[in-house]
């Protein structure tokens, strides 16, 4: 991908930064029913909103605090199967790792190898003193995720701008 930073690999992925390129399947995973239940509706419709939202979201994100969403593919042959990385919300007094993964990829431990790859880069990395998480209380694949990484529950809360009702969730990493 032209422009792209490879962030972290793991034996089958490739994190690297979003480009305008990525457009078209980031308009797909974000109409995808799990994305909208899961993470919400982002009312991206068409390719050009879409590229317009990595350019705020993601690439702006990464601009400004060096981190942000990932696009997570394939070492083998290079497909997407979807995104993964840090977000700083206004909400939360660190960044929160997120993930999402198409539902053609589910089943294959990809949504875990690249969330510990986050993890460890969050860590090692960018020498984070704390990792957050969150997630709706009805997304138990997420919550057992969030489990399996080290992050534990912390407290119930209505996060902006929707209000929805989230888990929080914490990882307070010791800097040696």
């Amino acid at each position: 991908m032209s422009g792209a930073i490879t962030i972290c690999e793991t034996p089958r992925l490739r994190l690297r930064t979003v480009t305008p390129d990525d457009a078209a399947f980031y308009m797909e995973l974000v109409n995808d029913p799990s994305w909208i239940a899961n993470i919400g509706q982002r009312n991206i419709h068409t390719v050009e909103a879409a590229r317009a939202a990595l350019e705020t979201g993601p690439m702006g994100q990464f601009r400004e605090h060096g981190y942000s969403l990932y696009i997570v593919e394939r070492r083998s042959d290079g497909a997407p199967v979807g995104m993964a990385g840090l977000v700083r919300r206004d909400s939360l007094p660190g960044p929160d790792i997120g993930y999402a993964v198409r539902p053609v990829y589910w089943g294959q431990g990809y949504a875990y190898e690249a969330a510990a790859a986050i993890v460890r880069h969050a860590q090692q990395v960018l020498r984070l003193r704390t990792l957050y998480g969150i997630t709706s209380q009805q997304n138990q694949a997420s919550i057992n995720l969030l489990n399996k990484l080290g992050l534990r529950f912390e407290r119930f809360s209505r996060l902006p701008p929707e209000g929805r009702e989230t888990n929080i969730y914490r990882k307070d990493f010791r800097q040696d």
